[in-house]
């Protein structure tokens, strides 16, 4: 169990995927270019298997903004893509309306 305050310590974000590339060292990750607001940021997503390339570039996702930065195989990775495992298959978190890019979530 977390407390309360630890829970308000994350800065949860919309972020619009601006570009999407293969790892180059992972069958299972993808290298994600996003902005988060006017920031762009990269990040590694574990989503390769479930998501093509063309489906990712210009959606809506919900990031972990400040996470610290952390190397994924080689790669730094500057936030968390939030998504669901649900028996195997991942989907990707994403708010239910056009919202703006850097949107905090609540």
């Amino acid at each position: 169990m977390i407390s309360y305050t630890e829970f308000q310590r994350l800065d949860l974000r919309t972020a619009e995927v601006l570009d999407v590339k293969p790892h180059p060292n992972a069958d299972r990750l993808y290298v994600l270019e996003i902005k988060v607001g006017e920031e762009r940021k990269q990040i590694v997503a574990g989503i390769r298997l479930h998501y093509q390339i063309e489906e990712l570039v210009g959606k809506t996702v919900i990031v972990v903004h400040n996470l610290e930065p952390a190397a994924i195989r080689g790669v730094e990775s500057n936030g968390m893509l939030l998504a669901v495992n649900d028996g195997g298959q991942v989907v990707l978190i994403t708010p239910d309306r056009q919202v703006a890019s850097g949107a905090q979530v609540r």
